[in-house]
């Protein structure tokens, strides 16, 4: 056997090399089992958050003067103008569109990455004319938060107007149009909200006292 054939000689695993394996195993594991804690823990963590002064109850009593019929587009027009304004200067913005179900969007951060999340509402006409939004379904990406805990996050992050009422144990929001002040007085009563055939009526209200008038 010529030199050049000689066989090349065997590496030999040492206890040294595995003591490194298992370092950097152990290392790679506390990483992981880190991030998911602070991810845990950041979402789920108790925070004070303002809490609004429920406003004095608009006056309820009287007859509708108006009765509109619209659709989801014409709402949706309405809803993009209000928040336009409403969220002018928050540096935290957030979308609500109505689909074939009320669609909330947001985006909140882990590990300093942006998420995106997606919160489906079936919407419900309370007797009272108010709106009740129960949620239906959540998107987050691939984690699996659950939808509890994201309406946390937006009771204690989101700027929402005084009349909206967030209540993340039953997983509702609710709309208090009993508390949306118009000029003059005028308030609004839902009829009906039929998403899917795209059907939408409420009833605008003139305030018994100033039919007296």
């Amino acid at each position: 056997m010529t030199p050049e054939e000689k066989p090349a000689p065997k590496k030999t695993f040492s206890w040294k090399d595995l003591n490194k394996w298992k370092v950097a195993f152990f290392v790679l594991i506390g990483m992981v089992v880190g991030s998911t804690f602070f991810l845990f823990t950041r979402i789920t963590e108790k925070r004070d958050f303002a809490k609004h002064d429920i406003p004095a109850l608009v006056e309820r009593e009287g007859n509708p003067v108006l009765n509109i019929r619209s659709n989801k587009e014409q709402i949706n027009s309405l809803i993009d103008f209000y928040l336009d304004e409403y969220q002018k200067d928050s540096d935290v913005k957030y979308d609500f569109r109505l689909e074939n179900e009320a669609l909330l969007t947001g985006e909140f951060k882990i590990l300093g990455f942006p998420v995106t999340f997606y919160l489906y509402f079936d919407p419900y006409v309370m007797d009272n004319g108010n709106v009740q939004l129960k949620a239906k379904s959540l998107s987050v990406g691939t984690l699996g938060v659950p939808i509890t805990e994201v309406m946390k996050m937006i009771q204690r992050n989101y700027d929402m107007p005084k009349w909206i009422e967030i209540d993340p144990k039953e997983e509702t929001v609710m709309l208090r149009l009993d508390q949306f002040r118009m000029q003059n007085g005028l308030f609004l009563k839902a009829d009906k909200i039929n998403l899917v055939d795209d059907e939408i009526q409420v009833s605008l209200y003139l305030p018994e006292s100033k039919e007296k008038e």
